[in-house]
């Protein structure tokens, strides 16, 4: 689905897609970590801006520990869902820019 968003961008639009998903990314190394040291705390959950189930594990310590290890079979994806949603949004923030830009030069003119 990406590839079909990305398919009318310049070549310095994708350079920008490219250096701001470099900044912006969740890494899955991250992840597990903090899955490992504060799963039963939503640490995981808060890094991928999961905030209100990460509060809710927080205040059931993990469900007791059954959502933690739940969470050890979704963290893949948890964190691939994370980054296409930031890509998504890098993506319509380029594509803003470029509305606003062709609206100056057309008021311009």
């Amino acid at each position: 689905m990406s590839l079909i968003k990305k398919q009318g961008l310049t070549s310095d639009e994708l350079q920008l897609l490219s250096s701001e998903m470099s900044k912006k990314q969740k890494s899955s190394g991250t992840t597990w970590l903090l899955w490992i040291f504060t799963g039963g705390l939503g640490g995981h959950r808060f890094y991928l801006g999961k905030t209100g189930t990460a509060v809710a594990m927080l205040l059931t310590l993990g469900g007791l520990g059954i959502w933690a290890f739940i969470d050890l079979f979704l963290i893949n994806g948890m964190v691939k869902d994370t980054n296409e949603r930031i890509e998504d949004e890098i993506l319509s923030e380029i594509k803003l820019l470029n509305n606003a830009k062709k609206n100056s030069a057309a008021a311009g003119q």
